[in-house]
């Protein structure tokens, strides 16, 4: 296949936008939150587990630590024990508690809205804050690569072999699409990723954008 040029590239990435849009809007975040701390902690508790599975422990941890004051003076085994179905609970309970500690004591009890202060958390990196800039802020300053939207990026040609890591393939996403668009990428393709684009046996016969995509059931 002849290498695509960013104009090109660019073109194609819009006729994708405009069809899963059509077909899951927004996109919902698939994380249950009801505002910018419990949808923090909850990307935390995401990591390297499903978003189900976070979604079972979550009501049981906010229902006693409502607010990052009540997380910031909770017992490491407390949050421990709410949590200890999910993996790497140990280090994730810690980083909880801890980011509500910081959250309390240099933002007023309040989740930052912005990067630098969203990743100065413990247990936040550039993917959470990533998530919580889009989804709670909608102040889109970025895309977060999750396993889907990495998975996604390099079918589609959007990122290459060499692009091995989230932030690399992120780079790429933000010069094919534009600014406007960033706010939707991630969730629309967690779904198009969990309905067509799995890992395992795409179903690219039934696929929306098969016509579009250079890999077409590679």
């Amino acid at each position: 296949m002849a290498r695509e040029n960013l104009t090109n590239m660019r073109a194609r990435a819009a006729a994708i936008e405009e069809r899963l849009f059509a077909i899951y809007g927004e996109g919902e975040c698939s994380l249950d939150h009801a505002d910018p701390f419990s949808l923090t902690v909850a990307v935390i508790l995401s990591a390297q587990c499903t978003d189900a599975a976070v979604n079972k422990v979550t009501p049981a941890l906010f229902a006693k630590y409502p607010t990052p004051a009540d997380l910031a003076a909770a017992k490491l085994q407390d949050v421990e024990d709410i949590i200890h179905p999910l993996g790497f609970f140990h280090s994730k309970a810690k980083n909880l508690i801890a980011c509500a500690q910081k959250v309390v004591a240099d933002y007023g009890g309040e989740i930052p809205e912005s990067m630098e202060g969203l990743q100065s958390l413990p247990g936040v990196g550039r993917k959470t804050a990533n998530v919580v800039m889009c989804q709670a802020f909608r102040n889109a300053q970025g895309i977060a690569v999750d396993t889907h939207v990495f998975r996604i990026a390099h079918r589609l040609g959007f990122a290459t072999r060499n692009d091995d890591t989230p932030d690399k393939v992120e780079a790429k996403l933000l010069k094919v699409y534009p600014q406007t668009d960033w706010l939707y990428i991630n969730h629309q393709w967690v779904h198009f990723g969990r309905e067509f684009c799995s890992a395992r046996n795409p179903k690219c016969l039934t696929c929306p954008i098969h016509d579009l995509c250079p890999r077409r059931g590679v």
